[in-house]
């Protein structure tokens, strides 16, 4: 009997798989990842072993996420398409290097995923495991087998005794980690319909959040997030405790239309409290700390980041080099930036660094003014040599 080692969450997908390729011949070894999702995976694991499964392996992979797939890129402040924060992005390099660790454990030459053929993680699941062993096959279930919907699939899902965590009505699917939650089916599939508010799951409704602004100062250290309001923590309490207020401010949530990878447009909402809240964060000591060629050079390869990220191409050569040029970067950003936090809003309320640039004495309009503005006329005529019309 063949050996496949099969990327599950316990969902819906990954649920049906199991039942799936255990009927075509396959010895099903379930691998699940702890990202920080939060979830009871005692509870998820008897899901796999009653569903079919030989063997469930689970992995603690928070303190490597964080340490090095979040962190990277807060500090190349990555956004794709300037919103989507990528935590489910940035979450499967990391599962699939280790799906590829049990594989050669196992001594298993399969492996399997629940991802559909029109998503993203399809890509980065399958791109990532060649590039760490091209000679495993994998095998996606969700782009061969004979379910149409997920309605089929949960009616499967019933008739072969297959515990659930979803019904008709709630269709959504969840994928959720420590850095954020993406939302995406049922309603959400209509651009034009507002998010119904049973689909958020981490984030107050702003209407209903606190009416006083919260204010919170973020220490960072050479880029490393270290303090909330002058008390340290690792990094997981520090973005756990940052979700927590600030998803209690209505803060993090993300609707979006974006660009796949596979060429379609797809309707998704994200939240992520406490990425929102560091993101803008860390931009801003940036802009107090990096001059301005090198502040606007990075804002180039940030995009390019994201890309690389979004488009599963974490362990490529283009993104290890620009992740040593990020790394560079970060030697001065340190310092500390007060957020105001009010019903869905998170804004810069001040920023400080001994590292800073910004000098008062030349931007003040005060007698502090230490500015030769007589210089100025001088600048402008050689700024603008090259586009004067020479009669």
């Amino acid at each position: 009997m063949k050996k496949v080692i099969l990327a599950y969450s316990g969902g819906l997908d990954t649920s049906v798989c199991v039942k799936w390729l255990k009927d075509r011949g396959y010895e099903v070894i379930a691998y699940i990842g702890d990202v920080g999702q939060g979830e009871d995976f005692e509870k998820i694991e008897k899901r796999a072993l009653d569903t079919g499964a030989k063997k469930v392996y689970i992995g603690d992979l928070k303190q490597e996420f964080i340490s090095d797939f979040i962190l990277p890129s807060l500090q190349a402040n990555a956004a794709y398409e300037g919103k989507y924060l990528l935590a489910t992005a940035l979450s499967r390099p990391i599962i699939a290097k280790y799906l590829v660790e049990t594989a050669h454990r196992e001594k298993a030459s399969v492996i399997a995923h629940g991802c559909t053929g029109k998503g993203n993680d399809q890509v980065r699941f399958e791109v990532t495991v060649h590039i760490l062993d091209p000679k495993l096959e994998i095998i996606a279930p969700v782009r061969v087998w004979e379910f149409k919907s997920r309605e089929e699939e949960i009616d499967y899902a019933k008739e072969q005794g297959i515990p659930l965590n979803v019904t008709k009505k709630k269709v959504y699917s969840i994928d959720k980690n420590l850095w954020g939650i993406s939302i995406e089916c049922g309603a959400l599939e209509n651009p034009w319909i507002e998010p119904p508010k049973d689909a958020y799951q981490m984030t107050q409704n702003p209407e209903d959040a606190p009416s006083k602004p919260t204010y919170i100062e973020i220490d960072f250290e050479k880029g490393i997030p270290s303090k909330i309001n002058s008390q340290k923590y690792g990094l997981e309490t520090l973005i756990k405790k940052l979700n927590e207020t600030a998803g209690r401010n209505g803060v993090g949530r993300i609707d979006m239309v974006e660009n796949r990878l596979v060429g379609i447009k797809s309707r998704e909402i994200y939240e992520a409290p406490a990425a929102t809240c560091l993101y803008l964060a860390h931009r801003e000591l940036e802009a107090l700390c990096l001059d301005r060629e090198l502040l606007h050079f990075k804002e180039v390869l940030s995009l390019k980041y994201a890309e690389l990220v979004y488009y599963g191409l974490w362990y490529s050569p283009l993104k290890k080099a620009i992740d040593a040029f990020i790394k560079e970067t970060q030697k001065n950003i340190s310092g500390t930036v007060r957020l105001k936090l009010y019903k869905g809003s998170c804004v810069a309320a001040g920023r400080k660094s001994p590292y800073s640039l910004y000098k008062e004495e030349l931007a003040t309009y005060t007698e502090k003014d230490k500015f030769d503005q007589k210089l100025a006329e001088g600048f402008i005529r050689l700024w603008g040599m090259p586009y004067r019309r020479q009669k």
